[in-house]
C-alpha cells in the first residue's frame, strides 16, 4: 500500500511507544520511516551537564529501540521542535539527502506540571508551564508542517495524522489540566491546517484519539493501572490496542484519501460512554 512512500516518525521513546507500533506497521506495508528523537545538538549549547547527560541517554534509548525494532538502516535524527533552529537544520538533512516524505506522525508532548502521576491543579500552573506545554504538544504541529512544507519537503498528497485522547473534549477520570488543554489546541489546530494545506498541495491532515494506555512512557508517567482498567470496563470493545492505532493511521496514511480534517476515535467505543 506504501511502497515507494516516506514518512516522518516522532514521539518514539522506546519499543513500546505508540509511534513505533506505526512505523512497523508502516514499513510492514512497504513504506519507509525516518524517525526522530530528542538529543543534544549544536542548537543546546547552553544546557547544564546533567541536562545534556539526560538528552544523550535519551537519544541512545531512542536510537537503540528504532534499530532493534525497524533495523540498523532506519535514519534517526535529533530534532527539537521548540526550537525553529533545531527544525531548519532537520529540514537541510533532508535535503542534503534528497528526501522528500509523503507524511509524519506526530506524537509529541510535554507537560512538566505533571510529577510522579500527580497533577498541578490549573490554578497553580505558570504562564511559563502553559506555555511550554502548548508549544511542545500543539504548536509544533504548526511549526513543522510550515516547515517542511515551506522547503519543498512534503509531496503533495501528504498525509499528517496526531495523537490525543478523550481529555481534549471531557474531565476525566484520570485528572489532566494543563495538558488537555494542549491537546484541545491540537485538535483545533488540525482542523484548520487540514483546511489550509489540501487548499495548498492536497495534504490531509487528522487527529486520533486513543484508548488510555500504559505501555508508553508517556502514559506510565501518567496513568494508573485502575484508570486503564476503568476505561476498559467502560468501552463497549474494551480499550483499543496500540495495533488498531497503528492500523488506523495507515488507513489514513494510504495515497489519494479523501479523508481530512477529522478528530478520529479508536478507543472501543469509550468516547460514547456517559
Amino acid at each position: 500500500m506504501l511502497k515507494g512512500k516516506t514518512y516522518l516518525i516522532t514521539g518514539i521513546a522506546d519499543e513500546h511507544s505508540l509511534a513505533m507500533y506505526v512505523a512497523k506497521t508502516i514499513k510492514e506495508n512497504g513504506g519507509q520511516v525516518i524517525c526522530t528523537g530528542l538529543g543534544v545538538s549544536k542548537f543546546h549549547e547552553d544546557l547544564s551537564d546533567k541536562a545534556k547527560s539526560f538528552l544523550n541517554q535519551n537519544f541512545k534509548d531512542f536510537q537503540d529501540s528504532v534499530h532493534q525494532e525497524l533495523g540498523e538502516d532506519t535514519l534517526t535524527e535529533i530534532l527539537d521542535v521548540s526550537l525553529d533552529a533545531s527544525i531548519d537544520d532537520f529540514c537541510k538533512k533532508l535535503e542534503t539527502k534528497k528526501i522528500k516524505i509523503d507524511g509524519f506522525l506526530h506524537a509529541i508532548a510535554m507537560d512538566k506540571t505533571i510529577r510522579n502521576k500527580v497533577v498541578k491543579p490549573l490554578l497553580d500552573v505558570t504562564f511559563k508551564e502553559f506555555c511550554d506545554t502548548m508549544e511542545v504538544s500543539a504548536f509544533s504541529l504548526i511549526s513543522l508542517t510550515s516547515h517542511l512544507f515551506k522547503n519543498n519537503l512534503l509531496n503533495a498528497d501528504a498525509s499528517i495524522c496526531s495523537i490525543s485522547y478523550i481529555a481534549a473534549s471531557k474531565v476525566t477520570f484520570h485528572p489532566y489540566r494543563n495538558i488537555s488543554i494542549a491537546k484541545a489546541a491540537l485538535e483545533r489546530i488540525t482542523v484548520e491546517l487540514a483546511d489550509e494545506m489540501g487548499r495548498k498541495n492536497g495534504t490531509r491532515v487528522n487527529c486520533i484519539r486513543f484508548s488510555p494506555y500504559m505501555g508508553s512512557k508517556a502514559g506510565n508517567a501518567t496513568l494508573n493501572q485502575k484508570d486503564v482498567e476503568h476505561a476498559h470496563r467502560k468501552s463497549p470493545l474494551g480499550n483499543a490496542l496500540p495495533e488498531d492505532l497503528a492500523h488506523e493511521v495507515l488507513h489514513l496514511l494510504r495515497p489519494n484519501g479523501r479523508i481530512t480534517g477529522e478528530i478520529r476515535y479508536v478507543d472501543g467505543g469509550y468516547n460514547i460512554m456517559g
